[in-house]
């Protein structure tokens, strides 16, 4: 009786020292990352203000590209695939570099500078799995803990740059294998989440926290023409992924020298813009989100963001996949409201989460975005169309080396990975 007394006091004192261990780097990986984070915010509204000062700097887009190019060759990391690889870093022991940090940091910078259309989050994951696994690696922690640093470091740098730390708690749990979640990660990243937004809060940094107002009764007609928004987001969303990958593939297939790809990709970007006569889908397009929960749209926008998207991502440049992915759905679902005549910002809303869910094959994160974005009020439209978008998507997904351990559709392994 007494050895198993002793066991048991053993085993408690093990346990209390390992959450001490969690809460104490959780709290580093917040505050480094936070910072860097931060950094990463003012850095990008700088450049972002430039570009929108100075139009010309988009004719130097081809230049740009060619110095993200020379940067990752002269580091070595030429062969780096960006978000895909934090993702493969946590269920296959890939091996994730410190100097990904510094150079998704700059290159992006550039990206953003000159006019590529790319976003802002899945850099800002890439930059903090590669900080976290860094820490890691300094106090020698074994692989499976370096895991939980990775995603620690992803979630304070989606919640420093996009201020959700709800949802940047739990993305990194349930991105990386669709249908299992790694609770063994939930304290640490939820202290890191809230510790880097507090930090970013800090110095100014707020979510965008967009108002809905007039939404309609959850009735059946609402609920129905919700769900038909759903669908049509799920299918936006694969056709979306489509577009990133295949995009990507042609540019290698026609274009092999990679410096060649970059400058004739900022070239297309070049006079596709001249040709849309504006700047409206370069960068982030964070201005034309915000156009679209007032309800005022161009029918075009989804398509047009979709393709400079794809064309920039694919010839090389660096940025995220996943600002670009709301502004999509975004666009979609104030068309949408304003075709059907059904409150086009709860729409825009709605196809914001939508998309996003369906590129990301997120569920919970996505509902826990559309209520630090829009608040609660419109709960049983974000949950029904979270849930249909999930389903209907598909096994689509950005990013290629995430897995689809269960099946979406009966309870099978499948251990498959995304098309």
């Amino acid at each position: 009786m007494n050895e198993m007394i002793k066991h048991k006091i053993k085993h408690n004192i093990h346990r209390a020292v390992v959450s001490v261990k969690w809460i104490i780097f959780a709290v580093i990986v917040g505050v480094i990352v936070g910072l860097c984070g931060t950094a990463f915010y003012f850095c990008l509204s700088l450049v972002t203000v430039l570009r929108t000062q100075y139009h010309w700097l988009l004719f130097l887009l081809p230049v740009g590209g060619l110095a993200i190019v020379a940067m990752y060759r002269l580091l070595h990391n030429e062969k780096d695939t960006g978000t895909n690889l934090v993702i493969s870093a946590i269920h296959s022991d890939d091996e994730l570099p410190l100097r990904m940090a510094p150079l998704i940091f700059i290159s992006t910078l550039i990206t953003h500078l000159f006019g590529g259309s790319a976003g802002r989050e899945g850099a800002a994951l890439q930059m903090g799995g590669s900080i976290g696994n860094a820490l890691g690696k300094l106090f020698r922690f074994d692989e499976k803990d370096k895991h939980v640093m990775i995603m620690c470091g992803m979630s304070a740098a989606f919640s420093a740059l996009f201020g959700t730390p709800m949802a940047a708690a739990i993305l990194p749990m349930e991105i990386v294998s669709v249908g299992v979640m790694y609770y063994i990660a939930l304290v640490p990243c939820v202290i890191s989440s809230l510790v880097a937004h507090g930090i970013a809060y800090s110095f100014g940094i707020t979510n965008s926290l967009f108002q809905i107002h007039g939404i309609p009764d959850f009735t059946i007609a609402a609920s129905v023409k919700i769900s038909v928004l759903a669908i049509l987001c799920a299918l936006i969303s694969i056709l979306f992924c489509v577009m990133l990958h295949k995009s990507e593939d042609l540019y290698k297939h026609f274009f092999k020298n990679p410096y060649l790809r970059v400058f004739v990709g900022g070239c297309i970007i070049i006079v596709l813009t001249l040709l849309v006569g504006d700047q409206s889908y370069n960068g982030t397009g964070i201005n034309i989100i915000e156009h679209c929960i007032n309800g005022t749209v161009r029918p075009e926008a989804f398509l047009l963001k979709m393709i400079f998207t794809a064309l920039t991502l694919g010839a090389g440049y660096k940025g995220g996949e996943i600002v670009p992915s709301f502004f999509t759905g975004a666009a979609f679902g104030c068309l949408f409201g304003n075709l059907l005549g059904f409150s086009p910002t709860l729409c825009t809303a709605v196809g914001m989460t939508s998309v996003f869910c369906g590129v990301t094959n997120c569920p919970i994160t996505s509902l826990l975005i559309s209520f630090e974005l829009f608040g609660y009020d419109g709960m049983p439209y974000f949950l029904l169309s979270t849930a249909l978008s999930y389903m209907l998507s598909g096994y689509f997904g950005l990013y290629r080396s995430q897995k689809i351990v269960y099946s979406k559709y009966k309870t099978n392994y499948i251990n498959k990975t995304t098309h």
